[in-house]
């Protein structure tokens, strides 16, 4: 194990806290069983409650960044939503193994779920974006000799992400701007 795995994580949870500052933080450890413990030993997820900075939940990944450095650099993720649900948790667990088993999730990548983002919802993939709900303040987060970029988790139809396919991710982007979307509701339209 890496000796720059728990100061990694303890950092991420230490700026998360600072940047919602007045929200409560619950950590979550999460052992993701025999088989995928090894992709990412230490993941946490810094659960936050709504508060002075935000009225919504987000959900922070902390262990990601030890498991796929890359010359001091790496990612966490963030994903936002209207309720606190052990869903939300398991589903950045499966986001941050995903990216540490192999796949390297990056800025304007994205991958399936698998299901609904939550039952009834037409959202069944995540799109790797800028967190827009909370700046860069949040996004970048230094490391004793590194560096965390945190990216948002935003569910997206399966529509949508084709239309990024073939128009690109800013054409997506400026769609959600034009529809006004509200990210955080899981019934949204899509926007295609």
């Amino acid at each position: 194990m890496s000796d720059a795995r728990t100061p990694a994580a303890e950092a991420v949870e230490s700026h998360v806290r600072a940047f919602f500052e007045g929200h409560r933080v619950e950590v979550v450890v999460c052992d993701l069983g025999p088989d995928r413990r090894e992709a990412v030993p230490e993941l946490r997820v810094l659960v936050v409650g709504p508060g002075p900075r935000s009225d919504s939940w987000a959900y922070v990944t902390a262990g990601c960044w030890a498991s796929t450095v890359n010359a001091g650099h790496g990612l966490e993720f963030v994903m936002t939503s209207q309720v606190r649900d052990q869903r939300f948790i398991d589903l950045m667990a499966m986001i941050t193994y995903y990216h540490c088993a192999g796949h390297q999730l990056d800025l304007e990548h994205s991958m399936p779920i698998g299901e609904p983002w939550v039952p009834g919802s037409t959202c069944d993939h995540l799109l790797i974006s800028l967190p827009y709900l909370h700046g860069p303040d949040l996004e970048h987060c230094p490391l004793p000799g590194g560096h965390v970029r945190i990216l948002w988790t935003l569910p997206v139809t399966a529509a949508e992400i084709e239309f990024r396919r073939r128009q690109g991710h800013e054409a997506l982007e400026r769609l959600f701007d034009e529809a006004e979307i509200v990210p955080t509701d899981p019934f949204r339209a899509s926007v295609v």
